[in-house]
């Protein structure tokens, strides 16, 4: 059990990102950045990673740590939180590079890089392959003292936007991690479309890229690990927003059906409504409960996080897009309107769902990883 202090620095630390995240507009702050044609302010970013948000899973050395001593599930509040406000800002690709960054087998030499994103004055992308198979798309050879990268990664988030790259790339020693600049030689980075307002996209590709050995950030002997490490990151975090996003848009509804009458009665209170309420706090209540094993096991190191993050994300992807489609439906008209928020909301979860690992892909993986304990 964590100490009455740590858990009240811990409370502190959620209510400073709260107050932070709402003061600087929340929802309407995504409207005021897509209407900007902008995906996030840098000023506001640094605000973020000065309350604390880009040291959760950093190393010591580095000046990381969490207000709980719990680095992970710190993460997982702020990302919830992230999702209920739909908050700009690459939160979830820099914790995806720190916690490379902060895994043992990561070389040191890029510790001016790794102070520059925790400050939050240095953006990093994270190219990363589908979970299927794991095999990234861009293939990397040495000639000499360098390497050699060619292959392009599809939908980099924040990769029109990044100042570095953390690219994993398939090589004859195994999966090789590079931290490249976007301005480097050999590097095209073209933006694409993005379903969600403030989280935009990019595709990198690698033109006979020649990068020297100091870019490697780890070898392909540990490659694969610290890869499937990062996967396992970013899968919990993005069930973290979704988790959010559905909390919120689950509390407007019930307030909407509360306020607007009927007959001289509240929606809310007609009997096939209330079944619907029931049956969508139901699966909320599911997917929380579903995020809080996969986040303690994550913490804890524990051998079936994996299974438990991609039983989390399977579910949550599944029933999180049905709970917005049915208070899409409990708002009526209005929720089909550009002004009602919750296609916005819509967006981010169908965003969470789609990547790094379809429903089905994580159906899978369950199942695989129940079978091999079995086995």
């Amino acid at each position: 059990m964590s100490s009455p202090v740590i858990n009240a620095e811990a409370d502190l630390f959620r209510e400073a990102g709260r107050d932070f995240i709402v003061q600087s507009g929340s929802v309407s702050l995504a409207r005021r950045l897509h209407s900007d044609a902008v995906p996030f302010e840098r000023n506001w970013w640094q605000q973020a990673a000065e309350l604390g948000w880009t040291m959760l899973l950093a190393p010591e050395r580095a000046g990381g740590g969490s207000p709980s001593g719990e680095g992970v599930i710190d993460l997982v509040d702020i990302a919830e939180l992230c999702g209920a406000h739909v908050a700009p800002g690459p939160l979830l690709v820099t914790s995806a590079i720190v916690a490379g960054l902060a895994q043992p087998e990561a070389r040191r030499n890029h510790d001016e890089v790794l102070a520059g994103i925790l400050e939050g004055t240095t953006v990093a992308a994270w190219a990363a392959p589908p979970l299927a198979g794991i095999t990234p798309g861009v293939t990397a050879r040495r000639e000499g003292e360098c390497w050699v990268l060619s292959g392009d990664v599809e939908a980099v988030e924040f990769g029109s936007e990044a100042d570095v790259l953390w690219i994993a790339a398939e090589s004859e020693d195994g999966i090789t991690h590079f931290l490249v600049p976007t301005e480097h030689a050999g590097v095209a980075v073209v933006p694409t479309g993005s379903i969600d307002l403030v989280r935009p996209f990019a595709r990198v590709t690698f033109t006979d890229a020649l990068l020297p050995d100091a870019m490697v950030a780890v070898d392909g002997m540990h490659g694969r690990a610290v890869l499937r490490a990062q996967l396992r990151c970013m899968n919990l975090l993005q069930v973290a927003e979704s988790v959010g996003a559905l909390r919120r848009v689950f509390e407007f509804t019930v307030e909407w059906g509360m306020e607007r009458y009927s007959f001289g009665r509240p929606l809310a209170s007609y009997q096939a409504l209330k079944h619907r309420y029931a049956d969508d706090v139901t699966h909320l209540y599911a997917c929380r409960a579903l995020l809080a094993a996969a986040a303690r096991a994550v913490q804890d190191g524990a051998p079936e996080a994996d299974c438990l993050v991609s039983a989390a994300k399977a579910y949550v992807g599944e029933v999180g897009v049905q709970i917005v489609q049915d208070s899409c439906q409990l708002h009526g008209g209005l929720s089909q309107t550009m002004e009602h928020d919750l296609h916005i909301y819509l967006r981010r979860v169908m965003l969470c769902r789609a990547l790094y690992g379809s429903v089905r892909e994580h159906r899978i993986n369950v199942a695989r990883t129940a079978f091999e304990g079995e086995a």
